[in-house]
């Protein structure tokens, strides 16, 4: 099955060109799936083979994943995946059933993404401060987030020639290799613009480097060195919610719309394929307004109270 498992990660990479971080998960959710096929055929893993399998097999792999506590969305991005893998197996002739062929998929849970309010977003930005090199890599970072939506592995991919502050724009590399161009408002290119001059060159070493947003040695940063960076501000604000860089991602569409964006338009800043993704925000913020009206007008207050 691994070397199966190979050539199919070779397919993404090569002909498909999906992103490192995507092929990764790939990678590890068919590998997790080997250990239980494996364990409840008392096969060795290496002995497994992908005609092993068949519906009742996968079904119990589900449900060994549901009573584990998996959440649902992780247990379908699995589910997911062994349905890529065997549908490329048909396609390369190396087997002549597929085992998921009548597998249900799972009722995605209806959950609403966590966002910050406009007060909380500028108060975590302006935690960052103007003044040090990392600082103003910090500023500029949290600003870019906020101000473009874009997604941390997008952020983390830019280099120098994709920024454009003096004309409000990144150009971003989204996921499936689609190129975009975000616009970006005046307190982030501001800031961008603060951390170029007295900034990244304090902290870049090699004139070679090609990052937009480095690490304090001068090497690209990744996207848990962001991560880390937004954990400090929040835990210095004393913020309870947990924050993300997809929290940030989630406030810029939700605050867009708050204030009357155009629900494509939304769509094309955040580099959704379909706009079904982007209607989630539609969602949350008729929640808001729900809530509002139900802490707000006195009939319904008078009704709770009765």
């Amino acid at each position: 099955m691994y070397s199966y498992i190979d050539n199919f990660i070779y397919y993404l990479e090569t002909e498909r060109n999906y992103s490192h971080h995507t092929v990764v998960n790939y990678r590890r959710d068919l590998f997790d799936g080997i250990d239980f096929f494996a364990g409840a055929l008392g096969k060795k893993d290496s002995d497994l083979m992908p005609s092993d399998l068949d519906m009742k097999l996968v079904r119990a792999y589900l449900g060994d994943l549901f009573y584990s506590g998996l959440a649902k969305s992780s247990i379908s991005r699995r589910l997911a995946a062994w349905r890529s893998f065997y549908r490329y197996l048909g396609r390369e002739g190396l087997v002549d059933r597929n085992p998921l062929k009548r597998v249900s998929s799972l009722k995605p849970e209806k959950r609403l993404p966590h966002f910050l309010f406009k007060e909380d977003c500028a108060a975590l930005i302006e935690s960052a401060g103007d003044g040090f090199p990392l600082a103003l890599r910090d500023r500029a970072l949290l600003e870019v987030l906020y101000s473009t939506g874009i997604r941390v592995g997008e952020l983390v991919t830019l280099d120098l020639k994709d920024s454009n502050p003096g004309g409000g724009e990144l150009l971003v590399m989204g996921k499936g290799s689609r190129e975009r161009v975000a616009p970006m408002g005046r307190w982030a290119a501001d800031a961008l613009y603060s951390y170029l001059d007295a900034g990244r060159p304090r902290l870049v070493r090699n004139t070679e480097e090609r990052a937009l947003f480095v690490n304090f040695r001068g090497g690209r940063l990744t996207d848990r060195g962001v991560r880390k960076i937004i954990k400090k501000y929040v835990s210095r604000m004393g913020i309870q919610n947990t924050v993300s860089p997809h929290t940030m991602r989630h406030s810029f569409a939700t605050h867009m719309l708050d204030n009357g964006a155009d629900l494509r338009a939304v769509q094309e800043m955040l580099g959704h394929k379909n706009l079904s993704t982007t209607q989630i925000y539609t969602h949350l913020t008729k929640e808001r307004l729900r809530q509002v009206y139900l802490n707000s007008h006195p009939r319904v207050k008078m009704d709770i109270s009765e």
